[in-house]
């Protein structure tokens, strides 16, 4: 796993222009059936991609907190949202809440993560292979096929399938 993502990096950036291109006209003609072959490749994926060999999104990025994921995770916490916050978290330029630091604090030596009930919803939703409306959010595709080995076999597995 660590050759895989030491070289993850190199392979998206040689494969950028060719899912750009493929994206963009993903993103005028979507396929009518485009959720459900992205529904159907992510779940191909993921039975054989355990994200617990890999943890690299907990390890190089960090997600968005929602308040709803800073409510229940400060909850789950006992401990008041401010504390949270203070804590864990910064604003960033986008006015987003982000992790002040990665790897992320709740990221376990074994890649558990110790929130993982109460996760927030960017964590949940990662990598978005499988969200309805796909071609709404290609950008944030072409970047996690850089972070997410699994992301990455999703797209190259999408060109295969749409010919657009």
């Amino acid at each position: 796993m660590k050759e895989l993502l030491k070289s993850l990096p190199l392979r998206a950036k040689e494969k950028h222009t060719e899912n750009k291109k493929f994206f963009t006209k993903l993103k005028k003609r979507p396929p009518r059936n485009l959720d459900y072959i992205m529904q159907e490749l992510h779940q191909a994926e993921f039975k054989k991609t355990n994200c617990l060999d890999c943890a690299n999104c907990c390890k190089t990025t960090g997600p968005l907190f929602t308040t709803a994921d800073i409510v229940r995770i400060s909850k789950s916490l006992k401990q008041k949202p401010k504390k949270f916050i203070d804590t864990y978290l910064r604003i960033d330029e986008d006015n987003d809440y982000v992790l002040k630091q990665v790897p992320c604090a709740f990221l376990g030596v074994d890649n558990y993560c110790s929130i993982y009930d109460v996760r927030p919803k960017a964590c949940q939703e990662f990598p978005h292979t499988d969200r309805k409306k796909f071609q709404q959010i290609t950008n944030l595709t072409l970047k996690n096929v850089a972070i997410c080995p699994a992301a990455y076999n999703i797209v190259e597995e999408m060109k295969k399938k749409i010919t657009i």
